[in-house]
């Protein structure tokens, strides 16, 4: 295939493990690949199957300026689809869908949609309207008088606070008192805006369904995983995950996606609580989640799937994926996940069997684990990434 008729790709958000395993996934399939992020050096320029890349201005410090740039890059390109991954680069493109439609299709539902997604607060109420299991859950907004606020809320300790908006436990915490309560809805209020407080599910199994829905909200591909190591091990993206079965989970996130008119990717997350066996909804991922690799070693392709279901219109129902099959986000996650843990002497026996498939790592792939170490050197005296990274509590 000539280069004038390869698919040809554009992956955002460069730096993340996901958009490595778009690149990856695609390139394997014969796709001329660029990628896209607002470093030079980031993790998916450094791939094998990366054929070129841009550096854009920053999505979350200036959205504006950045969907500038990556719409004046389409309408030069010839882009048959893009592929933006995080919520910082999917949200301002959703807005301007129509204008980017017009030299590219962007493979997501529209922005009202997605939104729904996005946005705690509604995921909730649609599943609760439903009948779809949830913790119980306060909708409290956004206010300025939260003793008064709070005064109302009485509920069983431990609680959690969390942002309506947010990813990978950011701005999530766990909360024992009526006083830390207040102290973290206070600064959770203030840095992140609207939230929620809900009842606390405790730890049990964490299983995803990852989904692909056609235009009629019709489930053509799925796999489901389960996590068995998370930073922050109290509750965060899973650092090493294992494909299984459960036909309940898949059943709710199906009965939640179909109610929502859902059409593109999406990942439903639940937590089993041990306290009845039940799954309960903990939030809809809108967009390719971190542990996408996975997904594609068991033999769900969901780039491609996509890929196939915007630019034909139409996708054949595949339901089988394989099972028992894990994968490891080492660099950084399960380092994170071992130097966080109370008891590194019992933990590192589990930490050092490196024998299984990797996020990043990989001998046919290595460069990207070299861009990896490039992107740390330059964000080693940044605070503001190290905060993201690690996570740090107030």
């Amino acid at each position: 295939m000539t280069h004038s008729n390869m698919p040809k790709v554009l992956v955002l958000d460069a730096q993340m493990r996901n958009s490595l395993a778009i690149i990856r996934a695609l390139g394997n399939k014969g796709f001329y690949v660029d990628a896209g992020e607002e470093t030079r050096f980031a993790t998916g320029f450094f791939s094998r199957y990366c054929a070129g890349h841009i550096v854009y201005p920053s999505p979350t410090k200036n959205p504006e300026e950045f969907t500038a740039h990556v719409l004046d890059v389409v309408k030069s390109r010839d882009y048959d689809v893009i592929f933006p991954v995080t919520d910082a680069t999917v949200l301002p493109i959703l807005k301007q869908k129509d204008e980017f439609a017009e030299h590219t299709i962007v493979p997501f539902a529209d922005y009202p949609t997605v939104v729904k997604a996005v946005d705690k607060s509604q995921t909730l109420k649609i599943a609760m309207e439903n009948n779809i299991p949830c913790p119980k859950t306060y909708f409290t907004g956004c206010y300025y008088d939260l003793e008064k606020r709070l005064d109302g809320i009485d509920p069983e300790y431990p609680v959690v606070v969390k942002p309506e908006t947010g990813f990978g436990a950011r701005g999530v915490f766990l909360c024992n008192s009526a006083d830390d309560l207040l102290k973290r809805c206070r600064y959770v209020r203030d840095r992140y805006g609207q939230f929620i407080v809900q009842e606390y599910i405790p730890k049990g199994d964490e299983i995803g369904v990852y989904t692909l829905f056609d235009f009629n909200s019709r489930c053509c591909a799925l796999s489901v995983q389960k996590r068995l190591r998370s930073y922050p091990a109290s509750g965060g993206p899973s650092t090493l995950r294992e494909t299984i079965r459960d036909d309940i989970a898949v059943k709710l996130a199906n009965k939640l996606l179909t109610a929502m008119s859902w059409s593109g990717v999406a990942m439903v997350e639940f937590r089993i609580d041990p306290r009845d066996g039940i799954p309960k909804l903990m939030e809809v991922n809108p967009r390719f989640w971190g542990s996408l690799q996975l997904s594609i070693l068991a033999g769900v392709n969901f780039p491609y799937l996509l890929y196939k279901l915007v630019t034909d219109g139409d996708l054949e129902c595949n339901l089988k994926y394989d099972l028992g099959v894990r994968c490891r986000w080492l660099l950084p996650g399960d380092i994170l996940w071992f130097m966080s843990t109370p008891n590194k002497q019992k933990n590192l026996r589990e930490f050092v069997k490196f024998n299984t498939n990797y996020d990043i790592l990989s001998r046919d792939d290595p460069g990207p684990t070299l861009g990896f170490t490039l992107a740390v050197a330059r964000y080693i005296f940044d605070r503001e990434m190290w905060d993201f990274i690690l996570r740090k509590p107030i």
